[in-house]
């Protein structure tokens, strides 16, 4: 598996319906997903739109959101909330493109138009069924027109370079043994979307990601060192910025974030976690339904650069309403 790749896109091509049709009848294993994620090219584009120029660089000072929104169900109402801080960079996770759960929007485009910012998009999975649980009763067809799920940055400056980091090819999501929902069979796994964005002065690096929620402390570590490593070839020497679900804590017993192990793997290659707010990160949605399950998963890292007024932000629309089981985490950077 490649440690990057750095192939573009205007639209992610769809998969040919008879390579769906030998993805569904092929035995769930390990080698047949690693077959499967060499045959389909999406996997490893990103799909960028940048039309939008505020400005020729980054301010000095840059606003920035992270936010895991849950297939995104509520684009309009997400794109309302996002725009009560016009943030500089938005790094989002969890975004549906042609799911039946969410009426087959391109969500990140959607919120992308809206807000008049530029989006690159990359697939964390293709997803085979319409979703698992509470998902179903929001679809209304009884199929995907893409079955694009995965994570974006949204921009107010067009990006210099971006790179698509996959971190796992083994399958957890396909393969029958691993533990996972077998509701939810996916090809594909966990990734990261990085992007080189200009100052007035140099560069910086943004990096979108969502870690494995179904994994060990051991996979979650794995996967940070392998964003750092593709950053460290990707963006040599640029601040980084990088921010998202990292799932921490999420399959332990009790939740414990402070048990993972990649707090300190990030550390000792320079990356430090004080511009991140006290509090958890979850809360009941439409779609997950745990009152009492609080956790504290949604992190920004960062490397070169200072940051200031951490917030950890409602997701909650306009009629108290929840947009999402993840609340936005918010802060200002400097370099």
């Amino acid at each position: 598996m490649k440690l990057f790749s750095t192939e573009t896109c205007t639209s992610l091509p769809l998969i040919p319906q008879n390579t769906v049709d030998e993805i569904i009848a092929a035995p769930r294993t390990a080698e047949a997903h690693r077959d499967f994620m060499s045959k389909i090219p999406a996997l490893h584009l990103l799909e960028r739109c940048e039309d939008v120029a505020y400005d020729d660089h980054l301010p000095e000072e840059m606003s920035v959101l992270a936010w895991n929104l849950e297939r995104c169900i509520s684009p309009m109402s997400s794109a309302q909330r996002i725009a009560q801080y016009s943030p500089d960079i938005v790094l989002l996770s969890e975004m549906d493109c042609g799911m039946s759960r969410t009426q087959q929007q391109h969500t990140t485009k959607l919120l992308a138009d809206n807000l008049n910012m530029n989006y690159i998009f990359g697939v964390e999975f293709f997803e085979i069924g319409l979703g698992s649980g509470p998902e179903l009763e929001f679809a209304e067809d009884d199929f995907n027109t893409c079955g694009w799920h995965g994570n974006a940055i949204l921009s107010k400056v067009p990006a210099k370079f971006m790179a698509l980091i996959r971190l796992d090819d083994h399958g957890h999501w396909y393969c029958m043994s691993d533990g996972t929902d077998q509701n939810q069979p996916r090809i594909g796994g966990r990734m990261a979307v990085a992007a080189i964005y200009p100052l007035e002065k140099g560069d910086v690096c943004f990096v979108s990601t969502h870690l494995e929620s179904a994994g060990s402390l051991s996979i979650r570590q794995s996967q940070i060192d392998r964003i750092i490593a593709a950053v460290d070839t990707f963006a040599p020497g640029i601040p980084v910025i990088c921010g998202g679900d990292l799932n921490t804590g999420n399959n332990l017993d009790d939740f414990d974030w402070k048990r993972e192990t990649l707090f300190e793997a990030a550390e000792r290659q320079g990356f430090d976690w004080d511009c991140n707010a006290q509090g958890t990160t979850t809360r009941p949605s439409k779609l997950t339904r745990f009152p009492d399950r609080a956790m504290k998963l949604d992190w920004f890292m960062k490397r070169g650069l200072t940051g200031k007024d951490p917030k950890i932000i409602a997701a909650l629309d306009r009629n108290k309403e929840p947009i999402s089981d993840h609340e936005l985490i918010a802060a200002t950077f400097r370099v």
